[in-house]
């Protein structure tokens, strides 16, 4: 089984992904495809996202049970604790308490970077 959520991307992602799989709901797509067809939507969805994030979960053979692909959004990031992915989720808290340890330089803009997180440890199962 795979999963893919997809947030603030073009319709015509969406049709695409729909050809494969069942939108259950507002781009949240939900099927049984083999790796190589999962490997190659997520490289179309990180390639035709503009804006956004997206999110691949799918079946795997390890402690969870499941593997997580994430990228877009820098709000929330996958973090292996000891062979458990957990996700991180930077709130207005901690937000405030780094602001005073790290100064944008100018011309940087932290703001639009893109993350993509993997956290299948190269198993394509």
């Amino acid at each position: 089984m795979v999963v893919i959520i997809l947030e603030k991307v073009p319709k015509t992602l969406r049709g695409e992904l729909s050809r494969w799989m069942l939108e259950v709901g507002t781009g949240v797509f939900v099927g049984s495809v083999s790796a190589l067809v999962r490997d190659l939507l997520w490289e179309k969805c990180v390639a035709k996202k503009t804006a956004g994030r997206c999110c691949l979960l799918y079946r795997t053979n390890n402690e969870q049970g499941f593997a997580v692909r994430t990228h877009g959004d820098t709000t929330r990031t996958l973090v292996d604790f000891d062979g458990l992915t957990l996700v991180a989720v930077k709130n207005a808290e901690w937000e405030r308490m780094h602001r005073k340890t790290k100064r944008k330089r100018p011309g940087e803009n932290l703001d639009n970077q893109t993350r993509d997180c993997d956290t299948s440890g190269g198993s394509s199962s």
